[in-house]
């Protein structure tokens, strides 16, 4: 057998049953890529099926808020994806009249829609022979043919776009795509993969090379920044919090957080109280106290964030001020919504 026979074979004996590959619906395949790029399918798959209860169809996404969307993604992480979904739903539904393109290069007219994407909702829904190139196959492209050309690099990319055209079969191209993405995930794993009983261990290079742990190669191009985050959880004399809501194009835009001091190093409690008038608006404070002794840190693809909760209490009452169950209604990042299960308001 080929390397793609082999592929599709091993796949039609060990393929997970997950809901996305029961369908040919593009809304459904759109809406399931979208949310594993990046994430595990067994933490994607809870948001995959809340989302599809609440908006069954394209349409309902598109007519749905900003904050519905982005609640609803709360702990997926990377709200970029969120934010471009929501944006592809509306084009999708006004522009199109609720129907997808149906071929690979009308996909990549689609916000948040790249090559992988393109190439998967039109290969699973459509059968155009467009291979899928995730980082499951970058790894079995690069172990079985021993290639240590970066994947990340603009050489590589093009070098393995070409490669897995070359090596698909465009006969059974929704198969092939789903196999060889399984394949990467379940047999040819990141660490401790099953190559005993892999049905490509005969001609894989990285094996015969004793390079399984080297390859694919990858390089190392961003510098981790380390950033440090003191909230204000400001209570009044009714319990009630403040609450808003990040703007511009940073980290967290549009969700909302408790009013933050950004600082270039962890602060004492003498150093928050003098330098928090910069973000608050307090007439007077009954106490101010740290809630969690060390730092909490939020690790970022890019960025770790050194997080401390300081409780204010203030004298006066909040003109807008959020009472503690319609906190939870507020989409939110992890970050907070873990004080917020955590803290006794």
């Amino acid at each position: 057998m080929s390397f793609s026979q082999k592929i599709i074979h091993w796949y039609s004996i060990n393929k997970r049953s997950l809901p996305w590959r029961n369908t040919k619906d593009p809304y459904k395949i759109w809406l399931s890529e979208i949310m594993l790029q990046q994430t595990r399918v067994a933490q994607g798959m809870p948001y995959y099926e809340r989302f599809l209860d609440h908006f069954p169809s394209v349409h309902d996404l598109a007519n749905a808020s900003e904050e519905e969307v982005l609640k609803l993604w709360q702990g997926l992480g990377y709200y970029s994806r969120a934010r471009n979904l929501h944006a592809t739903a509306k084009l999708v539904s006004e522009k199109y009249h609720g129907q997808f393109p149906k071929s690979y290069r009308g996909l990549l007219e689609l916000k948040g829609v790249g090559d992988y994407t393109a190439s998967a909702i039109a290969s699973f829904c459509f059968d155009e022979a467009q291979p899928v190139v995730d980082g499951n196959v970058y790894r079995v492209l690069s172990r079985y043919f021993g290639i240590d050309i970066p994947i990340n690099s603009t050489e590589g990319i093009k070098y393995f776009k070409e490669l897995a055209i070359e090596v698909m079969d465009a006969d059974q191209i929704a198969d092939y795509n789903q196999g060889i993405m399984e394949f990467g995930a379940l047999q040819c794993a990141p660490k401790n993969p099953y190559c005993l009983h892999c049905p490509l261990n005969e001609g894989c290079a990285a094996l015969e090379k004793g390079r399984i742990d080297s390859l694919p190669v990858k390089l190392k191009t961003t510098k981790v920044r380390n950033r440090y985050f003191n909230y204000l959880v400001v209570l009044d004399q009714d319990n009630t919090i403040e609450l808003r809501q990040r703007r511009g194009k940073g980290i967290w835009q549009n969700l909302f957080e408790f009013p933050l001091l950004e600082s270039e190093r962890n602060y004492s409690l003498e150093e928050i109280t003098n330098a928090m008038g910069s973000v608050l608006e307090l007439k007077e404070t009954s106490e101010i106290y740290l809630f969690n002794d060390r730092p909490i840190v939020h690790k970022l693809s890019h960025q770790h964030l050194h997080t401390k909760f300081w409780i204010v209490k203030s004298v006066g009452k909040h003109r807008n001020g959020v009472n503690s169950e319609a906190l939870k209604e507020f989409p939110v990042p992890v970050l907070i919504a873990d004080f917020i299960n955590t803290f006794k308001f």
